[in-house]
């Protein structure tokens, strides 16, 4: 999810907020650093495919859409795709394509991707490594996944605590994950910072982290 974006059913209050969503100009300055992020870590080629998870209304699929083969944008939000394939629709785009999926609630993911990503959504998610396990099943051998979310924040990012489960992540629990699912090479850095305005008005930043790891054998 470029930005904040919910994945499961509890949370679709949020399919009333996707017509507004990219809005806020830190929500479209988060998707460029975290592809930026990807871009410098995984090599990105022309023969692609790529799986956003949770993805939204798009702002991060749609900056590898010119870089790869094919992206495919999941979520669970009908209101947050909507948006996203208005965007399609208008800018005449061949190569993105959009599912409806809850994974938390047992549906189904098919396809096999070079590229895994997600941003912002983990912190959505009650049970972490299940989820990575079912994204890596759809990984190919030798792909990549990257996780983009929230350092600890102590609850303070987000303004009510309705649908989040994670006040941001601790990067070494973070790593154990990846490493327990299978995979190697496992790595991380800061991919952006984030300057929210909290309800009193005042200015904090928030730093976001971009989690990697390489798929080398078959789970």
């Amino acid at each position: 999810m470029a930005g904040d974006t919910p994945v499961h059913r509890e949370t679709n209050t949020f399919d009333g907020k996707a017509a507004t969503w990219d809005d806020k100009p830190r929500r479209a300055k988060l998707a460029r650093d975290v592809a930026r992020a990807i871009r410098d870590t995984v090599r990105i080629t022309p023969e692609m495919d790529v799986l956003d998870f949770g993805c939204g209304t798009g702002l991060l699929s749609l900056q590898f859409q010119p870089l790869v083969r094919s992206v495919t944008g999941i979520d669970s939000s009908p209101g947050m795709l909507a948006v996203l394939e208005e965007k399609v629709r208008s800018q005449h785009l061949i190569n993105v394509t959009t599912r409806c999926i809850d994974l938390e609630h047992g549906d189904r993911l098919e396809g096999q991707y070079d590229l895994v990503m997600s941003s912002m959504t983990v912190h959505h998610i009650r049970d972490v490594r299940p989820i990575l396990e079912i994204l890596l099943r759809v990984l190919k051998r030798g792909g990549t996944l990257a996780i983009a979310d929230l350092d600890c924040d102590n609850g303070k990012f987000h303004d009510t605590p309705e649908g989040v489960f994670h006040n941001g992540f601790d990067r070494c629990m973070m790593k154990t994950h990846f490493e327990a699912a299978g995979l190697a090479h496992v790595r991380n850095r800061t991919a952006a910072i984030v300057q929210k305005e909290s309800p009193s008005g005042e200015i904090r930043p928030f730093t976001v982290f971009l989690m990697t790891g390489r798929k080398e054998q078959e789970q």
